[in-house]
Protein backbone atom coordinates (compact mmCIF):
# COMPACT_ATOMS: atom_id res chain seq x y z
CA UNK A 1 0.00 0.00 0.00
CA UNK A 2 1.76 3.05 -1.09
CA UNK A 3 1.83 5.66 1.52
CA UNK A 4 3.47 9.40 0.36
CA UNK A 5 2.78 10.76 4.01
CA UNK A 6 6.36 11.88 6.25
CA UNK A 7 7.94 11.41 2.21
CA UNK A 8 8.86 14.46 0.39
CA UNK A 9 8.37 14.41 -3.59
CA UNK A 10 9.50 16.79 -6.54
CA UNK A 11 7.67 16.83 -9.37
CA UNK A 12 10.33 18.60 -12.56
CA UNK A 13 7.91 20.46 -15.05
CA UNK A 14 5.58 20.09 -11.71
CA UNK A 15 3.69 23.31 -13.47
CA UNK A 16 2.15 21.42 -16.27
CA UNK A 17 -0.96 19.38 -16.69
CA UNK A 18 0.66 16.72 -15.31
CA UNK A 19 1.94 18.22 -12.74
CA UNK A 20 -1.12 20.03 -11.05
CA UNK A 21 -3.33 17.11 -10.94
CA UNK A 22 -0.82 15.07 -9.44
CA UNK A 23 -0.35 17.66 -6.98
CA UNK A 24 -4.20 17.86 -6.49
CA UNK A 25 -4.09 14.10 -5.58
CA UNK A 26 -1.08 13.74 -3.38
CA UNK A 27 -2.55 16.88 -1.41
CA UNK A 28 -5.58 14.65 -0.88
CA UNK A 29 -4.56 11.68 -0.40
CA UNK A 30 -1.48 12.24 1.39
CA UNK A 31 -2.38 15.35 3.60
CA UNK A 32 0.85 14.52 5.88
CA UNK A 33 3.67 14.78 2.88
CA UNK A 34 6.44 15.74 4.16
CA UNK A 35 7.44 18.38 1.46
CA UNK A 36 6.28 18.84 -2.10
CA UNK A 37 8.69 20.63 -4.31
CA UNK A 38 7.54 21.98 -7.76
CA UNK A 39 10.33 22.80 -9.74
CA UNK A 40 9.63 24.29 -13.47
CA UNK A 41 11.72 27.15 -15.88
CA UNK A 42 8.06 28.67 -15.98
CA UNK A 43 7.55 31.69 -13.29
CA UNK A 44 3.91 32.56 -14.73
CA UNK A 45 2.96 29.28 -14.09
CA UNK A 46 4.25 29.07 -10.73
CA UNK A 47 2.48 32.58 -10.20
CA UNK A 48 -0.61 31.03 -11.24
CA UNK A 49 -0.17 27.39 -9.81
CA UNK A 50 0.09 29.16 -6.52
CA UNK A 51 -2.75 30.88 -6.38
CA UNK A 52 -4.74 27.50 -6.87
CA UNK A 53 -2.22 26.12 -4.23
CA UNK A 54 -1.43 28.39 -1.94
CA UNK A 55 1.76 28.07 0.30
CA UNK A 56 -0.33 29.77 2.99
CA UNK A 57 -3.07 26.75 2.79
CA UNK A 58 -0.59 23.99 2.20
CA UNK A 59 2.78 24.54 4.03
CA UNK A 60 4.09 21.76 2.59
CA UNK A 61 4.53 22.82 -0.76
CA UNK A 62 7.80 25.13 -1.86
CA UNK A 63 7.72 26.07 -5.46
CA UNK A 64 11.38 26.24 -7.39
CA UNK A 65 11.84 27.91 -10.38
CA UNK A 66 14.64 25.94 -12.50
CA UNK A 67 15.41 24.22 -14.88
CA UNK A 68 16.63 20.72 -15.84
CA UNK A 69 19.41 21.70 -17.99
CA UNK A 70 20.46 23.16 -14.55
CA UNK A 71 22.71 20.89 -12.56
CA UNK A 72 23.59 23.02 -9.91
CA UNK A 73 20.00 23.76 -9.53
CA UNK A 74 19.00 20.34 -9.20
CA UNK A 75 21.43 19.32 -6.80
CA UNK A 76 19.94 22.13 -4.60
CA UNK A 77 16.61 21.21 -4.98
CA UNK A 78 16.97 17.18 -4.92
CA UNK A 79 18.66 17.83 -1.25
CA UNK A 80 16.21 15.28 1.58
CA UNK A 81 13.70 14.46 -1.41
CA UNK A 82 12.83 10.99 -1.21
CA UNK A 83 10.83 10.77 -4.45
CA UNK A 84 11.49 12.33 -7.69
CA UNK A 85 8.55 12.20 -10.26
CA UNK A 86 9.99 13.48 -13.75
CA UNK A 87 7.91 15.12 -16.07
CA UNK A 88 9.71 18.16 -17.39
CA UNK A 89 10.09 17.58 -21.49
CA UNK A 90 10.30 19.67 -24.53
CA UNK A 91 7.15 18.36 -26.13
CA UNK A 92 5.56 19.65 -29.18
CA UNK A 93 7.22 17.42 -32.08
CA UNK A 94 6.80 20.46 -34.63
CA UNK A 95 8.72 23.10 -32.32
CA UNK A 96 11.57 19.94 -31.62
CA UNK A 97 11.91 19.33 -35.43
CA UNK A 98 12.63 23.05 -35.91
CA UNK A 99 14.63 23.31 -32.85
CA UNK A 100 16.27 20.07 -32.16
CA UNK A 101 18.90 21.01 -30.12
CA UNK A 102 16.94 22.77 -27.72
CA UNK A 103 14.78 19.58 -27.50
CA UNK A 104 18.03 17.55 -26.91
CA UNK A 105 19.10 19.78 -24.14
CA UNK A 106 15.78 19.42 -22.49
CA UNK A 107 14.80 16.14 -23.14
CA UNK A 108 18.26 14.28 -22.99
CA UNK A 109 20.74 16.15 -21.14
CA UNK A 110 17.69 17.12 -18.80
CA UNK A 111 17.55 13.56 -17.95
CA UNK A 112 21.14 12.88 -17.48
CA UNK A 113 21.25 15.71 -15.08
CA UNK A 114 18.09 14.66 -13.05
CA UNK A 115 19.97 11.17 -12.59
CA UNK A 116 23.26 12.16 -11.47
CA UNK A 117 21.55 14.89 -9.19
CA UNK A 118 19.38 12.48 -7.47
CA UNK A 119 22.17 9.13 -7.05
CA UNK A 120 24.57 12.58 -5.48
CA UNK A 121 21.66 13.41 -3.08
CA UNK A 122 20.11 10.23 -2.02
CA UNK A 123 16.90 10.29 -3.67
CA UNK A 124 15.25 6.57 -3.22
CA UNK A 125 12.65 6.67 -6.42
CA UNK A 126 12.66 7.93 -9.35
CA UNK A 127 9.60 7.60 -12.04
CA UNK A 128 10.26 9.34 -15.22
CA UNK A 129 7.01 10.48 -17.51
CA UNK A 130 7.66 9.13 -21.24
CA UNK A 131 5.55 9.43 -24.59
CA UNK A 132 3.81 6.74 -26.73
CA UNK A 133 5.88 8.52 -29.55
CA UNK A 134 9.41 7.10 -27.61
CA UNK A 135 8.23 3.95 -29.28
CA UNK A 136 9.93 3.14 -32.95
CA UNK A 137 10.37 7.20 -33.37
CA UNK A 138 10.01 8.68 -36.56
CA UNK A 139 10.50 12.34 -34.99
CA UNK A 140 12.87 14.18 -32.74
CA UNK A 141 10.55 13.97 -29.77
CA UNK A 142 10.20 10.76 -29.76
CA UNK A 143 13.73 10.27 -30.31
CA UNK A 144 14.89 12.27 -27.70
CA UNK A 145 12.21 10.72 -24.87
CA UNK A 146 13.68 7.03 -26.28
CA UNK A 147 17.05 7.79 -25.42
CA UNK A 148 15.74 9.32 -21.91
CA UNK A 149 14.07 6.21 -21.41
CA UNK A 150 17.13 4.30 -22.20
CA UNK A 151 18.87 6.59 -19.75
CA UNK A 152 16.61 6.29 -16.65
CA UNK A 153 16.83 2.41 -17.58
CA UNK A 154 20.38 2.31 -17.82
CA UNK A 155 20.55 3.92 -14.41
CA UNK A 156 19.79 1.23 -12.50
CA UNK A 157 23.39 -0.31 -13.37
CA UNK A 158 25.27 2.29 -11.99
CA UNK A 159 23.65 2.83 -8.25
CA UNK A 160 26.40 0.86 -6.60
CA UNK A 161 25.05 0.36 -3.11
CA UNK A 162 22.91 3.45 -2.81
CA UNK A 163 18.78 2.61 -1.60
CA UNK A 164 17.43 3.88 -4.67
CA UNK A 165 15.64 2.63 -8.01
CA UNK A 166 14.51 4.34 -11.63
CA UNK A 167 11.98 3.40 -13.77
CA UNK A 168 9.81 4.58 -16.65
CA UNK A 169 5.99 5.60 -17.53
CA UNK A 170 4.42 5.66 -20.64
CA UNK A 171 1.30 6.76 -22.08
CA UNK A 172 -0.33 8.09 -24.88
CA UNK A 173 -2.04 11.22 -25.42
CA UNK A 174 -3.91 13.05 -22.09
CA UNK A 175 -7.44 14.28 -22.35
CA UNK A 176 -7.32 18.32 -22.38
CA UNK A 177 -3.86 18.55 -21.48
CA UNK A 178 -2.39 21.67 -23.10
CA UNK A 179 -1.61 21.43 -26.94
CA UNK A 180 -3.93 18.11 -27.31
CA UNK A 181 -7.18 17.33 -29.61
CA UNK A 182 -9.85 17.93 -28.19
CA UNK A 183 -9.25 21.60 -26.79
CA UNK A 184 -7.89 22.29 -30.02
CA UNK A 185 -11.19 20.80 -31.63
CA UNK A 186 -13.49 22.64 -29.22
CA UNK A 187 -11.44 26.16 -29.75
CA UNK A 188 -12.46 25.89 -33.33
CA UNK A 189 -15.57 25.28 -32.69
CA UNK A 190 -16.29 28.44 -29.90
CA UNK A 191 -14.14 30.54 -32.32
CA UNK A 192 -17.16 29.60 -35.26
CA UNK A 193 -14.82 28.00 -37.32
CA UNK A 194 -16.36 26.80 -40.46
CA UNK A 195 -14.65 23.14 -40.72
CA UNK A 196 -12.05 21.31 -38.44
CA UNK A 197 -9.00 20.19 -39.89
CA UNK A 198 -8.00 16.63 -40.05
CA UNK A 199 -4.65 15.57 -40.61
CA UNK A 200 -5.76 12.17 -42.03
CA UNK A 201 -8.92 9.93 -41.68
CA UNK A 202 -7.24 6.66 -41.05
CA UNK A 203 -5.36 8.22 -38.03
CA UNK A 204 -5.49 7.08 -34.57
CA UNK A 205 -5.00 7.70 -30.96
CA UNK A 206 -4.56 6.03 -27.67
CA UNK A 207 -6.52 8.20 -25.06
CA UNK A 208 -5.82 8.09 -21.63
CA UNK A 209 -7.02 10.93 -18.69
CA UNK A 210 -4.95 12.98 -16.68
CA UNK A 211 -6.17 10.77 -13.28
CA UNK A 212 -5.08 7.57 -14.68
CA UNK A 213 -1.88 8.73 -15.92
CA UNK A 214 -1.14 9.70 -12.27
CA UNK A 215 -2.26 5.98 -11.11
CA UNK A 216 0.13 4.68 -13.38
CA UNK A 217 2.94 6.84 -11.75
CA UNK A 218 1.37 6.26 -7.79
CA UNK A 219 1.90 2.10 -9.21
CA UNK A 220 5.38 2.67 -10.25
CA UNK A 221 6.14 4.29 -7.58
CA UNK A 222 4.64 1.70 -5.10
CA UNK A 223 5.66 -1.49 -7.47
CA UNK A 224 8.87 -0.61 -9.39
CA UNK A 225 11.79 -3.05 -8.78
CA UNK A 226 13.76 -0.78 -11.06
CA UNK A 227 14.57 -0.77 -14.54
CA UNK A 228 10.86 -1.18 -15.69
CA UNK A 229 8.84 0.69 -19.14
CA UNK A 230 5.41 0.48 -18.02
CA UNK A 231 2.62 1.02 -20.24
CA UNK A 232 -0.82 0.90 -19.67
CA UNK A 233 -3.69 -0.54 -21.42
CA UNK A 234 -6.02 2.18 -22.66
CA UNK A 235 -8.81 2.55 -25.46
CA UNK A 236 -7.75 4.19 -28.62
CA UNK A 237 -9.84 6.54 -30.93
CA UNK A 238 -10.28 7.59 -34.49
CA UNK A 239 -9.53 11.80 -35.40
CA UNK A 240 -12.51 11.96 -37.13
CA UNK A 241 -14.59 10.07 -34.13
CA UNK A 242 -13.50 13.04 -32.11
CA UNK A 243 -14.23 15.39 -34.47
CA UNK A 244 -17.73 14.46 -34.70
CA UNK A 245 -18.10 13.85 -30.88
CA UNK A 246 -17.15 17.95 -30.57
CA UNK A 247 -18.70 19.64 -33.96
CA UNK A 248 -20.82 17.34 -35.90
CA UNK A 249 -22.39 20.29 -37.73
CA UNK A 250 -18.55 20.81 -39.33
CA UNK A 251 -17.15 20.24 -42.19
CA UNK A 252 -13.81 18.14 -41.51
CA UNK A 253 -11.25 18.79 -44.05
CA UNK A 254 -8.04 16.68 -44.41
CA UNK A 255 -4.85 18.94 -44.49
CA UNK A 256 -2.13 15.93 -44.59
CA UNK A 257 -0.14 14.58 -41.86
CA UNK A 258 2.28 16.80 -40.49
CA UNK A 259 6.21 16.55 -39.91
CA UNK A 260 6.86 14.22 -38.01
CA UNK A 261 3.76 12.46 -37.54
CA UNK A 262 2.14 8.89 -37.06
CA UNK A 263 -0.70 7.74 -38.85
CA UNK A 264 -1.21 5.16 -35.89
CA UNK A 265 1.04 5.99 -32.68
CA UNK A 266 2.57 2.93 -30.55
CA UNK A 267 3.83 1.93 -27.24
CA UNK A 268 5.07 -1.64 -27.15
CA UNK A 269 6.52 -2.32 -30.32
CA UNK A 270 7.09 -6.47 -31.49
CA UNK A 271 11.26 -6.27 -30.47
CA UNK A 272 10.00 -4.97 -27.12
CA UNK A 273 7.81 -8.10 -27.03
CA UNK A 274 10.62 -10.49 -25.82
CA UNK A 275 10.86 -8.46 -22.82
CA UNK A 276 7.26 -7.63 -21.89
CA UNK A 277 5.00 -9.35 -19.91
CA UNK A 278 1.22 -8.71 -19.05
CA UNK A 279 0.00 -7.66 -15.20
CA UNK A 280 -3.37 -7.43 -15.50
CA UNK A 281 -3.99 -3.51 -15.62
CA UNK A 282 -0.64 -2.70 -17.10
CA UNK A 283 2.24 -4.09 -19.14
CA UNK A 284 5.50 -4.00 -18.05
CA UNK A 285 8.34 -4.11 -20.37
CA UNK A 286 11.25 -5.47 -18.45
CA UNK A 287 15.30 -4.43 -18.74
CA UNK A 288 16.66 -6.95 -20.75
CA UNK A 289 19.45 -9.38 -18.48
CA UNK A 290 22.95 -7.98 -18.09
CA UNK A 291 25.68 -8.93 -15.75
CA UNK A 292 24.24 -5.98 -13.72
CA UNK A 293 20.51 -7.35 -13.69
CA UNK A 294 19.16 -7.20 -9.78
CA UNK A 295 16.56 -9.64 -10.69
CA UNK A 296 15.33 -11.97 -13.51
CA UNK A 297 12.13 -11.87 -15.60
CA UNK A 298 10.60 -15.11 -14.13
CA UNK A 299 11.53 -13.77 -10.77
CA UNK A 300 9.73 -10.83 -11.97
CA UNK A 301 6.51 -12.61 -13.46
CA UNK A 302 6.24 -14.77 -9.80
CA UNK A 303 6.23 -12.05 -7.62
CA UNK A 304 3.59 -10.00 -9.58
CA UNK A 305 1.43 -12.87 -11.49
CA UNK A 306 2.34 -11.45 -14.10
CA UNK A 307 2.34 -13.75 -17.70
CA UNK A 308 4.48 -13.38 -21.08
CA UNK A 309 2.74 -11.62 -23.96
CA UNK A 310 2.71 -13.25 -27.31
CA UNK A 311 6.32 -13.21 -29.20
CA UNK A 312 5.60 -10.61 -31.95
CA UNK A 313 2.98 -8.69 -30.02
CA UNK A 314 3.08 -5.20 -30.51
CA UNK A 315 0.21 -2.64 -29.03
CA UNK A 316 -0.27 0.26 -31.27
CA UNK A 317 -3.39 2.37 -31.53
CA UNK A 318 -4.42 0.95 -34.85
CA UNK A 319 -4.71 -2.61 -33.66
CA UNK A 320 -6.23 -1.62 -30.28
CA UNK A 321 -9.06 -4.21 -29.37
CA UNK A 322 -10.65 -1.47 -27.12
CA UNK A 323 -11.93 1.84 -29.07
CA UNK A 324 -14.19 4.87 -27.64
CA UNK A 325 -17.17 5.33 -29.49
CA UNK A 326 -18.42 9.40 -30.62
CA UNK A 327 -20.65 9.10 -27.33
CA UNK A 328 -18.09 7.99 -25.68
CA UNK A 329 -15.77 10.65 -26.41
CA UNK A 330 -18.75 13.30 -26.16
CA UNK A 331 -19.02 11.84 -21.98
CA UNK A 332 -14.84 12.12 -22.10
CA UNK A 333 -15.14 15.63 -23.27
CA UNK A 334 -17.64 16.95 -21.09
CA UNK A 335 -16.04 15.21 -17.91
CA UNK A 336 -12.26 15.52 -18.66
CA UNK A 337 -12.29 18.80 -20.72
CA UNK A 338 -14.84 21.07 -20.77
CA UNK A 339 -17.50 20.41 -18.37
CA UNK A 340 -19.99 22.92 -20.14
CA UNK A 341 -19.65 21.16 -23.38
CA UNK A 342 -22.85 20.32 -25.29
CA UNK A 343 -22.52 18.49 -29.15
Amino acid sequence: MLNLNNQSVLITGGTGSFGKMFTKLILSRFPDVKRLVILSRDEQKHFQMAQEFPESKYPQIRYFIGDVRDLKRLESAFEDIDIVIHAAAMKHVHLAEYNPMECVKTNINGAENVIDAALKCGVKNVVALSTDKAAAPINLYGATKLASDKLFIAANNIKGKRDIKFSVVRYGNVMGSNGSVMPFFLNKKKSGADFLPITDAEMTRFNISLEDGCEMVFYAIAEAWGGEVFVPKIPSYKITDVATAIAPELEQKTIGIRPGEKLHEEMITSSDSYNTVDLGRYYAILPQQSPYSTYTKEEYKKAFNAVDVPKGFSYDSGNNEDWETIDSLRELVKKHVDPNFEA
